[in-house]
């Protein structure tokens, strides 16, 4: 049986390794749903998600179809800019991809009304202000795409004594 050996093959040939980025455009649709979840976001600063009348269960980023009981005939509530902060993690490190250049932090939000965490960005917080539980508002972009960064962050509500 002959051995096939691959120092054979290129025998002779020089190895050539290029570093460089490829550009790759593309184009992602967010459906019928997702769009009016930013269009509403971008067009009249409201947030907006889909309630299942079979689990009594209101999801934000809204859904189509119901996750729980894949109920089809979801409907539309609107929500507020206000919630619960669940939970949150502040990057001690800065990177070029941090989305933020200030003390930022990520959070989960449960908006008034909805039943599910929001994942989104913190902002106009202290060090040491972040807690569980906080009340949060959401801080709208003056020039809005039609995405989710036109929520710019959530923000704590500062307490009026």
């Amino acid at each position: 049986m002959a051995k096939s050996s691959s120092s054979n093959v290129f025998h002779g040939t020089e190895e050539l390794v290029y570093s460089g980025k490829i550009s790759v455009p593309y184009t992602w649709s967010v459906g019928e749903t997702g769009s009016r979840f930013f269009l509403e976001i971008r067009d009249n600063k409201k947030i907006f998600g889909t309630h299942c009348p079979m689990c009594n269960r209101t999801f934000v980023p809204p859904r189509k179809v119901c996750p729980r009981c894949f109920e089809k005939g979801m409907e539309w509530r609107e929500l507020g800019d206000e919630g619960i902060l669940m939970t949150y993690t502040i990057p001690h490190y800065h990177e070029d991809i941090h989305p933020m250049n200030d003390l930022f932090a990520f959070g989960i939000i449960k908006l008034d009304g909805a039943d599910t965490g929001f994942t989104h960005l913190l902002g106009e917080f202290q060090r040491g202000e972040l807690r569980t539980g906080l009340r949060v508002r959401a801080v709208f972009r003056d020039q809005r795409k039609g995405n989710i960064l036109d929520i710019k962050y959530f923000k704590p509500i500062k307490q009026q004594n």
